[in-house]
């Protein structure tokens, strides 16, 4: 990794205030997220993008976003920051001179990522809140020209040339599981289909509101990193909330705690309510898809290619049953 970092300071220079900063790596998912001590103290945060997952203006499309809901809906969001040239998204390259990759900065955060081990209650009550307000936020926002963002319908997640891949090709798909997962699959189809996608359910969200985008400071719960936000049903983000502990004993609970909250905010009626659990099979897919796309990290890799045949038994459990509770 020695060459990342030499290149990648080169890549520092872009923002004057980086200059001699030390990188550390902290999360390799869809981007790579660096941790940058400054040499006055200071920390920011540096995120390289993924080659071919966004455009330009699909990054600065996001950016919007997140300054529209600081200003109108006074929403905490994180602050991104301008380059020498006054742009907020930067071009540099990366691992190495022929490795051309967008990178944006950010102001560094206090906070903790909450645990799935701990008591998640008061947080997913607070996340309901926040998505709530996510969602009352765009359906009267008109977004700036132009704008563009990834749209997460049901072929987008589900199809062979999926936005993650092909969940055909994940680790450990084959006989019976594949079998199990190819019904839920048309399942999901027939029911989103039926659900519709009319404005009181769809639309711009943040999608992945997973406990690794959270951060907790003095028992207030905060979003962070909004690299996959786009066009989506709105109960996804509960979905996402429960990303990699979807087959938990905890689960039926944190759903009722993240009703509440967000019912503190906008309504959510019982037509939305009964989808939450093929919302939450459909973001299964979703990483299902992204464990076979994304093998060479850390997190895919934890999963042995077991995540598969979990979600078959989930699979089998929800299309007996109509929900994901044991």
């Amino acid at each position: 990794m020695a060459e990342t970092w030499t290149v990648l300071d080169k890549a520092l220079s872009l923002w004057p205030q980086f200059s001699g900063s030390r990188p550390t790596l902290i999360n390799l998912s869809e981007n790579h997220t660096f941790r940058l001590d400054l040499p006055d103290g200071g920390r920011a945060i540096l995120r390289v993008h993924r080659p071919g997952y966004h455009t330009r203006l699909g990054i600065e499309s996001e950016l919007a976003w997140m300054r529209a809901l600081q200003i109108e809906a006074k929403l905490f969001t994180p602050t991104p920051l301008a380059g020498t040239d006054g742009e907020l998204v930067q071009e540099a390259p990366f691992l190495d001179t022929k490795d051309q990759r967008f990178m944006v900065a950010f102001a560094f955060e206090e906070g903790a990522e909450p645990q799935e081990a701990e008591d998640l209650t008061g947080v997913f009550r607070q996340l309901g809140a926040l998505a709530a307000q996510c969602h009352r936020h765009v359906i009267d926002w008109s977004p700036p020209e132009p704008f563009s963002r990834q749209v997460w319908t049901a072929p987008a997640i589900l199809d062979p040339d999926a936005i993650w891949g092909d969940w055909r090709a994940a680790p450990g798909i084959s006989g019976d599981v594949r079998r199990q997962i190819d019904t839920l699959d048309q399942t999901l189809r027939r029911q989103l289909a039926a659900y519709g996608m009319g404005r009181d359910r769809f639309g711009l969200i943040h999608a992945d509101m997973r406990l690794a985008n959270l951060l907790v400071a003095e028992g207030t719960t905060r979003l962070i990193d909004f690299d996959d936000c786009g066009f989506c049903w709105f109960g996804y983000d509960f979905g996402a909330a429960v990303s990699f502990f979807e087959d938990s004993d905890t689960v039926p609970a944190l759903r009722t705690a993240w009703l509440e909250g967000y019912r503190t905010i906008r309504a959510f009626g019982p037509e939305h309510e009964a989808m939450l659990d093929a919302m939450v099979m459909l973001r299964r897919m979703a990483l299902l898809a992204w464990t076979g796309s994304h093998a060479e990290t850390e997190l895919a890799q934890s999963l042995h290619g077991t995540y598969a045949s979990g979600t078959a038994e989930m699979a089998e459990r929800y299309l007996l049953r109509g929900t994901i509770d044991r």
